[in-house]
């Protein structure tokens, strides 16, 4: 950005906000004369003052008037110093864009002129505010042209500008309802084709965050029964996203295909689909295998594991997985709270509920009768505490040659020693 560059040379004064004292991006003038950037000194006047800040003159009109011959000086600067004490400054990031610009870069962009230029520039304008952002989310037809891009061009570098542009409004566009019927509407007719390209992106995508992107796109349409099941019978998506849960991806990716995988992921049908995707095999690797895994992405796993785990199909293929167990078994009273209920639900359901002995053994040869016990006497919630009890009344049954279990009254408030 333009305010590094003052990290490594002397930025001229009056290239400065009064305000903000970073280099201007977007330079407006007050009736006073003064110029600040437009995001500072709107700011400023919607706070409810309405004086001059570097002059405290009472504003007789509050009228913002873009200051252009200083927008092209400082863009001239700019570009002057796009290589300073070796490091190399984004050009990308140097574009200054008015309201006014962007209003008229659009106005292009639908007449199918220089589209990918555009879109850079309008990437550096939503990166400025959420002011921005809010303008073109709130921009008529400007949402629509993005669909009407992703509806027919197959270009992946254009595909991933509109994707960024795309994520970096979502939190404005405020109907997700529109939004997803934009999206999904006649999702079977071969001219409308939105998720093919969101898939293409998906998988070829260069930018970690414009696969995040799209992920956070469909997590954002996937708002009732009818448009999981569209995307979960959409050919390879599925797929793509548990690919994305793989240790060697990166954790930004790794944490939203769980997120929308759970998200997508109510129905028994969904679920099955996943289980022959062999995701309970990934989810015990990031378990197992994933020391440096975040607290969210180890969340997220036990989470999606409790829900494809509550079925026939999934619940045997966990039980026969013993060091899944023992990764489930190792992560109560590890990670978080809500790591535990996800973790002790699992247990509950496979140990207690269904009585599974495989799962059974696994979870007394990962020493989890003391885990459990230990957790007992912890500030759990009741839910935890209950299914713990629980538990342990399954083991005291199938431990008997252990002494200690066999006399263990679960409303105990000490640990037995072993």
């Amino acid at each position: 950005m333009v305010r590094d560059v003052s990290l490594y040379v002397t930025v001229p004064s009056f290239f400065r906000c009064p305000i903000s004292l970073d280099v201007m991006k977007s330079p407006v003038s007050l009736c006073t004369g003064v110029t600040y950037d437009r995001t500072s000194i709107q700011r400023w006047l919607d706070s409810g003052n309405n004086t001059c800040p570097a002059t405290m003159q009472v504003l007789k009109s509050k009228e913002l008037v873009p200051n252009r011959t200083l927008q092209r000086l400082i863009q001239i600067w700019s570009d002057s110093v796009q290589t300073q004490n070796g490091t190399r400054v984004d050009s990308a990031a140097n574009v200054v864009v008015t309201r006014e610009e962007a209003e008229a870069l659009v106005k292009e962009m639908r007449a199918q002129k220089e589209k990918i230029d555009h879109l850079s520039k309008l990437i550096c304008f939503s990166k400025e505010s959420e002011e921005n952002c809010e303008f073109l989310a709130k921009f008529e037809g400007f949402v629509e042209m993005l669909v009407g891009f992703l509806d027919g061009d197959k270009d992946v570098n254009f595909l991933e500008r509109v994707v960024r542009v795309f994520v970096m409004i979502l939190n404005k566009v405020g109907d997700y309802k529109a939004l997803r019927l934009l999206i999904l509407k006649q999702s079977n007719d071969a001219s409308h084709d939105c998720l093919s390209s969101l898939l293409l992106v998906l998988r070829q995508g260069r930018s970690v965050n414009s696969r995040v992107g799209v992920i956070k796109i469909i997590e954002a349409i996937a708002l009732d029964a009818e448009s999981k099941q569209i995307l979960s019978e959409k050919e390879g998506f599925l797929l793509e996203l548990v690919k994305l849960i793989s240790l060697e991806k990166d954790p930004s990716l790794i944490e939203a295909s769980l997120s929308c995988l759970t998200a997508i992921s109510m129905s028994k049908r969904v679920k099955i689909k996943l289980i022959n995707l062999k995701i309970i095999g990934e989810l015990r690797k990031l378990l197992t295998e994933g020391q440096n895994a975040s607290v969210s992405i180890i969340e997220k796993a036990l989470k999606l594991l409790e829900m494809v785990a509550s079925f026939r199909e999934g619940r045997a293929e966990f039980c026969n997985d013993a060091a899944c167990v023992e990764a489930v078994m190792n992560k109560v009273l590890k990670v978080s709270s809500e790591a535990t209920e996800h973790a002790v639900m699992i247990l509950w359901s496979a140990c207690y509920l269904f009585r599974d002995r495989v799962a059974q053994d696994a979870v007394v040869k990962s020493n989890g009768l003391t885990k459990i016990l230990l957790l007992m006497q912890s500030n759990c919630s009741p839910g935890v505490r209950q299914m713990s009890g629980d538990l342990l009344k399954i083991f005291r049954v199938t431990s008997m040659s252990n002494s200690c279990l066999s006399s263990y009254d679960t409303k105990t408030t000490h640990i037995m020693p072993f």
